[in-house]
Parts: C-alpha cells; structure tokens; sequence
C-alpha cells in the first residue's frame, strides 16, 4: 500500500515538474477590457479619457494611472493608453480648413470652391471642377467632394427647322467668303498698281538727276512714307543750270534712313504675390492654356524628371498639369516662384501664353507688377 502511495506522489511530482504554467496565470493570458482598459506590465490599467494621454501607467489592476492633457496642435479623439498625443493635421495649400484642431478633435480639411476631391480617395492634391460643353447642361453642381455632372441637352427643333437653319448659314458664310476673297483682290491690285508707279528701294531717299536743259528743272525727292515732294530748281541761265546738274549725284544717290516705327523689345515684368505658395497654386489652372505640343519641352525646362512626366500621361490634360506643377512646387520649396514658369514659356518663345497668364494672375488679385524702367532708347 505504502507503495502505491510513494508511485502516485512521483507522477504527481513529474505532472508539476513538466507542466509548471498550468494554473497560474502569465502576462500574456491577461485578458483586458478592450473599451475601458489597456495592458502595461501584465496588469490591466484604466485608459485615459479623449483629449487626454497617458504620463503614467497604473501600478494596479483596474486602476488609472497620471493623464495629462494634449498640449497645443495635437489631440487624442478616444479613450486611450497612449504615451503621447497624435499631432493635428496641417490643411494642404489647395484646401481650406472645416474645423479647427481641438484636444479631442483633429482639424477637418475640404477642397476650396472650384475644386474637388471624393472622400474615398488620399487627397494629396484636389482636382479642378469640371466645366459642361456648350450642349450640356449641368444635373448637379460640383462641391468639395463631387465632381460636376453634366448631361446632353434635348434638342426642341425638328428637322424642318435645322434644314432651314444650315441652309442659311451655308449661304451667309458663302457671301461673307466671296465679299472677303474682293476685297482681298482689291487691296493686291492697288498695292501693285503703288509699287508699279513707285520704283525707288524703300529705307531710301531717291535723288533722281535731271535729263533737260530746260533752265526749269525738277528734282523728285522720295520720302519712306510714299510722299513726294517737288523741288524746283529755276536758274537764269544754262550754266547755272549745269552746275546744279553736276552737283547731284550720278546716278541716282541713295541716303540711308532710320525706321521710326522700329521697336525695342519691352523687358518682361516681375510679378510679386500677394499670398505667398497660395498665389502660386492658385494660377495653375491659368497653364491650361499651354500648346499641348509644348507640355513635354515646358516641364523639362523645369527639371522635372522625364520618368515623372510620364507617370502622369495617364491622367487628362488639366489633371496632369495641376500635379507637375505641384510636384515642381515641393521640390522646389520656398524658391518656387510664378516668375520662374514664365521665364519658362519666354525661353520656349511662347510670349503670348505667359503674357495671358500674368495677366489673368494681376486681373484675378494674385499677383501684383513690379514697377521697372524700360532703359535707354
């Protein structure tokens, strides 16, 4: 008996010995409340409340340890065990704040007007509004998160009535063509009939030398205007007649004459603006109007990378120029500047583009003139 006593004790013994977790509970098997509560150090502590966080832990299970408010710019929206709060979000240049950063709220951010972004996408940049053709008509009008929806108008004429219209604009634009295609031969038959009678080099003053003996001789002066002035030249006697002959100039004298109607060509201004990256981001809807054949050639100049150019051939026209840009904008930084893209377009001779630009940003209240000198003549 005493036997099977000692035998059972053993097995007892190698049971505790091969198994020594069982029954006693470890930090990984604590199970806390996952609304109110939070694991430090196997015990269970009490979360923090919203707009609070965590400075010190409890040391006791089911007890709350030190919360300390969020200090400024950040927030805690929930009951937590944070050690820190979660810092506020900073509203991107092409949005506008909702709702400021509270303790127990993060700041709410929405595309200005104009612009939109759907709530079920990263925002890194909002998109321009869409404008309806001519044959559209508008269904719903585009806010921070939707895009404007169009559709086709409903015709109201009948065909009679379009067949009558078409023919009237054929026979209109046929009368204009004809109207325009005389009074372009007109203008090219009194032009050839002015330079057939005007046979002198233009930029020139003609002195023509007298072929008479006639004591009364006329000299024609041609001025660059098409003027003519007559100079007569009465002498009483053939010799003083002859004199004048050799005093002009055999054959014909040309004088060269400057063109008062030469132009200096005008320094392009700077502009300055009015809100910081703001004024900048603001006029890139305005590089719309840039030639397509120019994109490529126009964002090279900028020193953006020619794989990024092509990450975007994707997107529409408008879409890939509003990200170029803004990606040209954060790398550049501070430096980025309205001037620096209009020197752009100058140096691929595209004038009038940046010239339709700058105007657009002063009419808009973007940007301002810096006053300049037009230098010497």
């Amino acid at each position: 008996m005493s036997t099977k006593v000692v035998w059972a004790s053993l097995a007892v013994l190698q049971l505790v010995v091969a198994y020594p977790q069982r029954g006693v509970k470890s930090g990984r098997s604590v199970s806390c409340k996952e609304d109110i509560e939070y694991l430090h150090n196997g015990i269970c502590c009490v979360k923090c409340e919203a707009g609070l966080y965590v400075q010190t832990p409890c040391t006791e299970t089911g007890k709350k340890g030190t919360c300390e408010e969020c200090g400024y710019g950040t927030f805690t929206e929930h009951a937590n065990g944070l050690k820190q709060c979660i810092k506020c979000t900073q509203c991107p240049p092409d949005q506008e704040i909702v709702r400021g950063c509270s303790h127990t709220q993060d700041t709410l951010c929405q595309c200005k007007p104009g612009k939109y972004c759907h709530p079920d996408e990263a925002c890194e940049i909002c998109k321009k509004c869409s404008r309806c053709n001519s044959d559209e008509e508008v269904v719903k009008n585009c806010t921070s998160t939707s895009n404007t929806e169009c559709k086709k108008r409903q015709s109201n004429s009948s065909p009679e009535a379009d067949t009558t219209l078409t023919a009237v604009l054929t026979l209109v634009f046929v009368v204009l063509f004809l109207g325009l295609v005389i009074l372009i031969f007109i203008i090219w038959k009194k032009k050839w009939k002015t330079a057939d009678s005007n046979s002198f080099k233009p930029g020139y003053i003609s002195v023509s030398k007298p072929h008479s003996t006639n004591p009364s001789t006329y000299v024609n002066i041609y001025k660059p205007q098409g003027k003519e002035e007559t100079v007569n030249l009465c002498e009483s006697n053939p010799s003083s007649a002859s004199s004048s002959q050799h005093n002009l100039t055999d054959p014909a004298e040309m004088l060269p004459w400057e063109d008062p109607n030469r132009r200096e060509e005008v320094p392009f201004p700077t502009l300055i603006p009015k809100n910081g990256v703001e004024s900048l981001t603001a006029c890139f809807e305005f590089f719309e109007e840039l030639n397509v054949d120019f994109h490529n050639r126009f964002f090279r100049k900028l020193s953006i990378e020619d794989n990024k150019i092509r990450s975007k051939d994707h997107h529409s026209h408008e879409d890939r120029i509003h990200y170029l840009l803004a990606y040209w904008v954060e790398k550049k930084g501070k430096e980025a500047s309205l001037n620096d893209l209009l020197r752009a377009l100058l140096d691929l001779n595209q004038r009038r583009t940046a010239e339709t630009i700058m105007d657009n940003a002063v009419k808009k209240g973007y940007y301002e003139l810096e006053s300049f000198s037009l230098g010497d003549d």
